[in-house]
């Protein structure tokens, strides 16, 4: 019997990727995350997770040696647009963190995501430092930018994964296929979250909200609050006929006259998160943690073809870690 796949999570945020993970069978031996209130909402949604709270550069992989697989959202301030675009010069870049654990820990796999700013002619001398580091690990690379939207997310979301796969595995790896053409409109996505108090305008809404969403925007700790970013994005929101220069606390009421604003829990479930999944009572956030989410969806299309590889390819399923082990 194929014993679960393992894996270690870094800068695991609000567990968009983790949950992705989960779903295509990994079991997290364990999840690491900077912010206090982050890793209350990981525990409050999976209570059975490992999750450490910490600072990544004080995470030790060597307890962990011998995972199936290393993931990790590392920050996307440094390569974001919307940011200063620093790169290597970002305190927040955490590239070599990850490098440092890929040394220490050995999977079998690696996972890697960004934001499309990453591709940048500007970042290609570091991209490939990044690259070099990893392979003289070990590792075959991959790259690709894979939209949310190919894979059910209602939204303009690109996000460039990077999978390295060990040398020594047989299996090889290829990224999902997408289909686009299964993504449901914000309209048709939203409907039943809309209508939930009567507001008998809901079917009139959700037909003119034909489209997919654009790309979700959660600020930082420092900046932003609650609503649907700056004003070129609120521009795109009202042509879905959403108000989104602010967060509703819930849905229309029957007789509501205007143009709705989104709930924290509609913009979850835009993002790709399960109704079941969580974010506290803050509302603020609530928005930053779901707008600076990775895709559940995403996550575990590609984690299943990790999986794929990792198990149909495998010689030697033995690992060195259990998955009750945890870090004293």
């Amino acid at each position: 019997m194929q014993n679960p796949l393992t894996c270690v999570e870094i800068c695991a945020g609000a567990g968009g990727q983790a949950l992705g993970l989960a779903m295509a069978g990994f079991v997290h031996v364990a999840l690491v995350e900077y912010e206090a209130d982050y890793c209350k909402i990981l525990k409050e949604n999976r209570p059975e997770w490992n999750v450490i709270c910490a600072d990544v550069h004080d995470f030790k992989g060597y307890p962990y040696r011998g995972v199936d697989l290393l993931a990790g959202g590392v920050p996307c301030p440094p390569f974001s647009v919307a940011g200063k675009q620093l790169g290597k010069e970002d305190e927040r870049d955490l590239f070599p963190e990850a490098i440092r654990l890929i040394k220490e820990i050995r999977p079998r796999a690696v996972m890697l995501e960004n934001v499309r700013g990453f591709l940048d002619a500007g970042f290609d001398e570091y991209r490939e430092h990044i690259f070099d580091s990893i392979k003289e690990l070990g590792y075959v690379t991959h790259i690709k930018l894979l939209n949310a939207s190919d894979f059910g997310v209602p939204q303009l979301r690109p996000r460039v994964v990077i999978v390295g796969i060990r040398t020594d595995q047989v299996g090889v790896f290829a990224y999902p296929d997408g289909n686009p053409n299964s993504t449901l409109s914000v309209g048709k996505t939203l409907y039943d979250l809309m209508a939930e108090n009567g507001w008998k305008k809901a079917i009139e809404w959700s037909e003119a909200a034909n489209t997919i969403a654009p790309t979700l925007v959660g600020g930082s700790k420092k900046h932003g609050g609650p609503d649907l970013g700056p004003t070129r994005a609120r521009k795109a929101w009202a042509e879905l006929g959403v108000d989104g220069r602010g967060i509703a606390n819930e849905a229309p009421a029957p007789d509501f006259d205007g143009i709705p604003r989104l709930t924290s829990r509609m913009m979850a479930r835009i993002q790709g998160f399960p109704d079941t999944w969580t974010f506290g009572k803050k509302k603020t956030l609530a928005c930053r943690m779901i707008g600076n989410a990775f895709p559940p969806p995403v996550a575990k299309a590609v984690g299943e073809k990790i999986k794929e590889c990792l198990v149909y390819g495998c010689t030697d399923c033995k690992c060195e870690i259990s998955i009750s082990q945890k870090v004293v």
